[in-house]
């Protein structure tokens, strides 16, 4: 009887991983592709690229990219593009130079104006394309170049800086070591442990509700090795950066929204909506959803994220110019796509987007030190997002 059984349990287990990886094949290759990008990259760079100082460099190059594609991850859920982040985030920074540099004003007041402004931006834009139906696509595009030409009028076609001190440490300042530690910063370290604990006790407890409910399909072995693994890169990876400068704060600030965004739209009602907005309008509306205010908000939280990601930017370049933001929506979109987003909508992982744009960082970061040029990291990274959507094509359609 326990041979029958164990026999049985064999083929059992092999369908169970192979379901398992069919139906999750998008989410687990994201998280090798991007190793897989990061060992090439470390290897070609002769151990350049894991260093603590570039480490630190790439997670300031890509800290306003991932907010803002936290926003962009829920307007292509709802069914949407927006391609005027890069000008809004140009724009505010603009605005908060101006303030700051020009007016005086203190960067508390002025951070908060800037914020509002982006999200009165981002309501602008939503009103047309919520409650008029012009297509996103149109709005947005209109925005970007409303935007780009506010910055050069508000800014007289020049750089304005420096900005105050306090203001440069959003981007450039680092969380300060209460033990005093010289060569390794104690306090980053702890908290990098911290998150990795409460990440392992997050999904622990995720596990545990899904299995109460019946509806817990990962394989054991799946879920200790992804736990492992993510521990792990944040255990090294905060004793990198521990021995550096310790960890950024815009990194705290980002690892925050990341925690609460994953928590909209995993856990709240406001979140499973927008996912049903996006697979299909017609019948989330029939079902009570009021779509068009849905849509309105998705719209103004993105304007609030470009803003912040404009304030972090200005920050980071402690000036604000008339360029600044150019080319911003074309990474953020591929950030979103590359990371399991799905151009019709409906599709969309917070991890996966955070995933996409550090695939897409790393690769500018590795083809720099590398010595590629613009030009041809321009068709690289075009090529890898008509694969990524390509990929998200043939499984809709298979």
């Amino acid at each position: 009887m326990s041979n029958e059984a164990a026999a049985d349990k064999g083929p059992n287990a092999k369908k169970s991983y192979t379901g398992f990886l069919g139906n999750n094949l998008r989410d687990y290759g994201m998280m090798l592709s991007l190793f897989a990008i990061m060992i090439f990259f470390q290897i070609m760079t002769d151990g350049t690229l894991m260093r603590p100082v570039n480490l630190t460099n790439l997670v300031l190059q890509n800290s306003y990219i991932i907010i803002m594609a936290l926003g962009m991850l829920l307007v292509i859920v709802a069914g949407h593009i927006d391609l005027s982040v890069g000008s809004v985030a140009g724009f505010i920074g603009g605005l908060a130079a101006v303030m700051m540099v020009q007016y005086n004003v203190h960067f508390i007041p002025a951070t908060i104006i800037c914020l509002v402004a982006g999200g009165l931006i981002g309501a602008a834009q939503g009103y047309w394309i919520a409650f008029h139906k012009i297509p996103s696509f149109i709005v947005t595009l209109a925005g970007m170049l409303v935007f780009k030409g506010l910055t050069l009028a508000l800014l007289a076609g020049q750089s304005v800086g420096p900005f105050p001190q306090t203001f440069q440490k959003l981007s450039s300042g680092f969380i300060p070591d209460v033990f005093g530690g010289e060569t390794l910063r104690l306090t980053s370290m702890l908290i990098a442990a911290l998150l990795a604990a409460a990440l392992v006790i997050a999904n622990l407890r995720h596990r545990s509700n899904q299995q109460a409910h019946g509806v817990e399909d990962e394989p054991y072995a799946f879920f200790i090795g992804k736990n492992v693994v993510f521990a792990g890169a944040i255990l090294y990876i905060g004793y990198l950066m521990a021995t550096y400068r310790g960890l950024p704060n815009v990194l705290v600030v980002m690892f925050a929204l990341i925690l609460f965004y994953t928590f909209v739209t995993n856990r709240t009602t406001v979140g499973r909506r927008v996912y049903a907005l996006g697979g299909n309008e017609k019948a989330a509306r029939l079902s009570g959803i009021k779509t068009d205010r849905l849509t309105f908000f998705t719209f103004v939280n993105m304007g609030v994220l470009a803003a912040l990601a404009g304030l972090i930017f200005a920050a980071r370049l402690n000036t604000a110019t008339p360029k600044a933001g150019l080319g911003f929506e074309l990474d953020v979109i591929a950030a979103c796509f590359i990371g399991g987003a799905s151009a019709y909508g409906g599709v969309g992982k917070v991890m996966g987007a955070v995933i996409g744009a550090f695939i897409m960082g790393v690769m500018n970061n590795g083809m720099s030190i590398l010595g590629i040029g613009i030009d041809y990291q321009q068709v690289i990274k075009g090529l890898v997002l008509l694969a990524a959507v390509f990929i998200d094509v043939y499984h809709k359609n298979k």
